[in-house]
């Protein structure tokens, strides 16, 4: 019986005038891994982000499982609303201060201790609600989750910390934790919609707690990864270095701050507008859908933007992102006004999702560059915060004018807050350029 040739040798034979050569190699060779493949290449790192994954998914559910929760219970979508809206200004003021002791202490220090008040608040509000407590403990009760740690600017710390000195590492890293972002915040609302209406109204609370402190634990667990916080101590006393400067006073930081303000009112405006869009086609149920395909595009378009290398620096197109984002959120006012269509509307935000990420990556990756060592957590913080603001303001507007107005007119309010973003996006373009 013949003999197989070995793996990796050649045969060579001759048919009439031809000489055939015959490669018993292998057929294909390892490519070299991408971008996100380097970046899950260094040790720990796969962990910590699933970790952090599962942390942050609650975040798009607490909310809306507190609006089904309290409305279905108490029968008032406006004590529902307010409840919210006052966890969210507990946020905003609570936030910064926890983000800096994160800085300070540590992560694994500081978040799960502050992790456990915040899941408290939740249950203490499940509770309050499911034995018909008074409505002002229903207020106390939800400004306490305000300790929740800023998992996500945790994360990005982390990744800071392990490419330092590496910026387009550390560009990918940044589009893969803005994906992140737009999934958690597109399949939490979704998740939690399906807990409270297939189970019983808490359930969406009760599921947020448990993948919160769970993900934090085990987050919090990853330690080899974690940056070293800024008041370290040496052989027992605290180190002398004085403290880095208030984030709030880095040259530059006051304009991304502001930009972070008129873009969360873009996505406040939209959220709103969309659910009275679809309520007067009457499919209010499909409202959901519509957002996470908007969502869904950033996150494709955050991916796809992690694998691009720019040789510029990140100024030069920051404002480039901010008018493509003011363009293509045109297209949803377009086609509400001009075809009425849910189905239309729905493709138009797509699209207009898909310049989402690309603007907030950059204006996050100029964030860590503005913020003094030692106090990442609290620069991206403060980003956030500015972001949860304007969403609260643009949900204001958004509403006010969908009920003055039409929901077809409500979309000019995000056009108009983008043209805002892109405006202070200039004036900071500008400044930077007379400096030079």
């Amino acid at each position: 019986m013949p003999q197989q040739p070995a793996r990796g040798t050649r045969l060579f034979t001759v048919t009439a005038d031809t000489l055939v050569a015959v490669d018993f190699g292998p057929r294909t060779k390892g490519r070299p891994p991408g971008p996100y493949g380097r970046l899950f290449a260094r040790p720990g790192t796969r962990a910590f982000t699933l970790a952090n994954l599962l942390a942050r998914l609650p975040m798009g559910m607490f909310s809306v499982s507190a609006v089904v929760m309290i409305a279905g219970t108490r029968g008032s979508y406006a004590l529902a609303g307010a409840v919210t809206a006052t966890g969210l200004a507990a946020t905003a003021l609570v936030a910064p201060w926890t983000a800096r002791l994160v800085d300070r202490y540590g992560q694994a220090r500081v978040a799960v201790p502050a992790t456990l008040v915040a899941a408290l608040g939740s249950l203490a509000l499940l509770l309050c609600v499911r034995h018909d407590a008074p409505a002002w403990t229903l207020f106390a009760a939800y400004a306490a989750t305000a300790t929740t740690p800023n998992t996500g600017g945790m994360s990005r710390a982390r990744w800071a910390h392990l490419l330092d000195g590496d910026p387009d590492a550390l560009h990918t890293a940044n589009s893969l934790e803005q994906a992140a972002d737009e999934l958690c915040f597109m399949l939490g609302p979704v998740l939690a919609a399906f807990l409270c209406g297939a189970f019983f109204p808490e359930a969406g609370t009760l599921v947020g707690v448990v993948l919160l402190v769970t993900g934090v634990l085990a987050f919090a667990a990853q330690r080899s990864t974690e940056p070293p916080p800024s008041g370290r101590t040496t052989t027992g006393a605290t180190t002398t270095t004085p403290p880095a400067p208030s984030p709030l006073r880095s040259p530059g930081m006051p304009p991304l701050l502001a930009v972070c303000l008129a873009l969360g009112a873009v996505f406040g405006s939209t959220e709103v507008v969309t659910i009275a869009f679809a309520d007067a086609q009457g499919h209010r149920t499909a409202a959901g859908v519509v957002l996470a395909l908007q969502a869904g595009g950033s996150c494709a378009a955050g991916l796809l933007y992690g694998r691009v290398r720019f040789a510029g620096p990140a100024e030069d197109r920051y404002p480039w992102c901010v008018a493509a984002m003011t363009a293509l959120l045109v297209l949803p006012l377009l086609a509400a006004s001009l075809t009425g269509s849910l189905l239309l509307l729905s493709a138009a935000l797509l699209v207009a999702g898909m310049a989402t990420a690309p603007t907030m990556i950059t204006n996050m990756t100029l964030v860590q560059r503005r913020t003094p060592d030692g106090r990442l957590n609290e620069g991206m913080t403060l980003a956030v915060t500015a972001l949860l603001g304007g969403i609260a303001c643009g949900s204001a507007a958004g509403g006010w004018v969908v009920e003055h107005l039409t929901p077809t007119a409500g979309y000019g309010v995000p056009v108009t807050a983008a043209a805002v973003a892109l405006l202070v996006a200039l004036a900071r373009q500008g400044v930077r350029t007379a400096a030079a």
